[in-house]
C-alpha cells in the first residue's frame, strides 16, 4: 500500500481498534440512540457485516470506558459515563456440528462469567446458571446487567440441514434466551445479533419482547458502509486502489458500487457496502471475491433445487411480503428468507400497495458468486469442465461461430449424470436455467423469459455485435424447426430491430431419449 493508515481487516473488537489507531468509521450515534429509546433489540445483518465490532462498541460504552470515545460523535452528547455489569455472549465459538457443540459454547462462556461474579453448583444448566449470575451481578454491583449475545442464532444456521440437531439445538436455545426476559427487572440493556430471526415456535416465542430493529429505518446504517461514509473515511484508499490499477478515482467508485454495494435494510434508505469487501478490496489494492469467498452457500443452493425455483428471478424479480422476510419459522421449505437475512439476496424496491418487498441479488460480487456455487449443484460435470467450457464458449461467442457454441453446449449437456436429469423431470424449464446459469458465468448479458406483447422468449443473449434469440422444445412437444417458427410467428424480433447488431434466431430441441440437446437449426 502506498499509505501508512491502518485499516481493520478482521478487527472486531472495539478497544483493540481504538488503542491501536485503526481506521474506524464512526457508528457511535447508534450508541447513544439505542441506551435511549429502549431496552431489549435485536438487529439482524449477513455475516461479516459489523455485527460483531459494533457489539464490543457497545461493550466498551455500558463498561464506562470514555476514554476509548475521544473524538467520536458520542463524546458529544454522552453526559453521564456509568459503568455496568455486561456479559458478552459470542456463540461464534464453536462449528456446532452436534448438540454437545452447542453446551461447550454456552459452558465456555457462563465459566468466564461465573469467575467474575460467583458461581452456584446447584444449577447446572445453561439457563439456571444464567439467570443466577444475573441476579448476582446485581446484587454485587448496584447496578442493572447489560446482556450482549453475538450471533445468537450460529447453532441454527449452521444447522438447517441437519433436521433432528436443529430441533434439539432450539428448544436448548429457546429456554436459556428466556431467561432474558423473566430477568427483565435486574437488566439495563439487552442486544442480540444474529442472521435470521427465528420465531413463532422458535426461540422468539419466550423472548417476545425484543424490539426488532432489523428492518427499522433509523438504523439502516448501523452496520456496513454507506457512499456518503466511502468517501469521507476512505479517500486515501480509493486513490491507492486508483494508482495501483491505473484507473481513475471516478471509474474506481463505480467498480466499487458495481461490486459491493446495493444492500438495503429497510422500505427507504440508503444503500450499503459490504464492509469486509470493501476493507480487503483496499488493503490489497485489488478488486475480489472477499466476502463470498468466506463461506459457501451449499445447503441453500439444494433447498433451491429441491424446492423447483425460478433462478433467474433472483436477479431482482422476488416478490415476498415484509412478514415473510423477517422471520424464518422451524421446518420452512422456503429458502428465500434466508437467502435475504444471509445476505445473498437485499431489497431493491418496496411496493407500498401491497406491502411487498422486490428482492433481488446486492451486487456482483454475490450474484457471480451464487450462480456459481448453483451450477456444479444442477450440473456437477461443471466442475471439471469448467475452464474448457468457459473458455471455448466465450470465444465462439464473440466470433459469432453459434454452431460451433451449441455443439459445445451439446457437449455440456451430455455431461450432465442421468440420475441428476431423471430427478429433474427433464423439463424444458431445466434446461434453459441451465442454459442461464452457464451463459451468465461466461459474463455475457442474458435475460430469460423476456415479456413480449404474444409471448415469451426462453432467452436472449447480447454481445457488442450481435443478439442472439433463443426458443427451447422438449422434443415430445415440438422441433427446432417449430422452435424457429414460434420466433417469426410471435414476432420475437421486433423489439430488437432498431438496435443496430445482427439478429440471430436459435431453435434448439432437447431429447429425453439423449438426456440433453439432439438438434438445433441457425436463421
Amino acid at each position: 500500500m502506498s499509505n501508512n493508515r491502518k485499516l481493520p481487516v478482521g478487527i472486531q473488537d472495539f478497544e483493540d481498534l481504538r488503542t491501536n489507531d485503526y481506521l474506524y468509521v464512526d457508528k457511535t450515534v447508534y450508541v447513544y440512540q439505542l441506551k435511549t429509546s429502549g431496552k431489549p433489540y435485536f438487529l439482524s445483518r449477513p455475516r461479516r457485516f459489523g455485527k460483531s465490532l459494533f457489539l464490543s462498541t457497545l461493550k466498551a460504552y455500558f463498561l464506562g470506558k470514555k476514554e476509548l470515545f475521544d473524538g467520536l460523535a458520542i463524546a458529544e452528547l454522552e453526559k453521564d459515563w456509568l459503568e455496568y455489569p455486561v456479559f458478552h455472549l459470542d456463540l461464534n465459538v464453536e462449528g456446532y456440528i452436534q448438540v454437545d457443540s452447542l453446551y461447550n459454547a454456552l459452558d465456555t462462556n457462563l465459566r468466564q462469567l461465573e469467575e467474575q461474579w460467583g458461581k452456584n453448583v446447584t444449577n447446572t444448566t445453561p439457563a439456571s446458571r444464567l439467570s443466577e449470575l444475573i441476579r448476582h451481578a446485581y446484587q454485587k454491583s448496584g447496578r442493572k446487567v447489560v446482556v450482549l449475545v453475538d450471533e445468537y442464532d450460529k447453532p441454527l444456521v449452521n444447522t438447517l440441514d441437519k433436521a433432528d440437531v436443529n430441533e434439539s439445538i432450539r428448544e436448548i436455545l429457546k429456554g436459556f434466551y428466556g431467561v432474558l426476559k423473566s430477568a427483565d427487572a435486574y437488566l439495563r440493556f439487552v442486544f442480540l445479533t444474529g442472521v435470521t430471526k427465528f420465531s413463532k415456535v422458535s426461540v422468539f416465542s419466550d423472548l417476545n419482547n425484543l424490539m426488532d430493529i432489523s428492518l427499522n429505518e433509523i438504523f439502516s446504517g448501523i452496520c456496513g458502509i454507506s457512499e456518503t461514509e466511502l468517501i469521507r473515511y476512505f479517500e486515501p484508499e480509493i486513490n491507492c486502489l486508483a494508482q495501483k490499477n491505473g484507473l481513475t478515482y471516478e471509474i474506481v467508485l463505480e467498480l466499487l458500487k458495481k461490486h459491493y454495494d446495493g444492500y438495503r435494510f429497510a422500505k427507504r434508505s440508503e444503500d450499503m457496502y459490504n464492509p469486509f469487501s470493501l476493507l480487503n478490496t483496499f488493503f490489497n489494492c485489488d478488486f475480489g471475491n472477499y466476502w463470498f469467498s468466506t463461506g459457501t452457500p451449499t445447503f441453500l443452493a439444494k433447498m433451491l433445487q429441491d424446492g423447483d425455483f425460478e433462478i433467474p428471478d433472483l436477479e431482482n424479480n422476488i416478490h415476498v411480503s415484509v412478514s415473510e422476510i423477517t422471520n424464518y419459522k422451524a421446518g420452512m421449505n422456503n429458502p428465500i428468507p434466508i437467502l435475504y437475512q444471509t445476505g445473498y439476496l437485499t431489497i431493491k424496491d418496496y411496493d407500498k400497495e401491497f406491502d411487498e418487498f422486490i428482492l433481488g441479488f446486492p451486487n456482483e460480487e454475490v450474484k457471480y458468486g451464487f450462480l456459481k456455487e448453483l451450477l456444479p449443484v444442477y450440473a456437477p460435470q461443471y466442475a471439471v469442465q469448467q475452464k474448457f467450457s468457459a473458455v471455448f464458449f466465450i470465444k465462439t461467442l464473440r466470433a459469432g461461430d453459434i454452431n460451433a457454441f451449441m455443439h459445445n453446449l451439446r457437449a455440456f449437456y451430455a455431461g450432465i449424470p442421468y440420475d441428476l436429469i431423471k430427478k429433474a423431470q427433464k423439463t424444458e424449464r431445466y434446461y434453459q436455467f441451465i442454459f442461464y446459469l452457464l451463459v451468465t458465468l461466461m459474463g455475457q448479458f442474458i435475460q430469460t423469459e423476456v415479456k413480449t406483447a404474444l409471448g415469451r422468449i426462453d432467452a436472449v443473449i447480447k454481445t457488442a455485435n450481435t443478439i442472439f434469440v433463443f426458443e427451447f422444445k422438449m422434443a415430445n412437444y415440438g422441433t427446432a424447426e417449430d422452435a424457429l417458427k414460434q420466433i417469426d410467428s410471435k414476432n420475437y424480433l421486433i423489439h430488437y430491430t432498431a438496435d443496430g447488431r445482427t439478429l440471430v434466431k436459435i431453435g434448439a430441441e432437447f431429447s429425453e431419449q439423449e438426456c440433453g440437446l439432439s438438434r438445433w437449426k441457425i436463421e
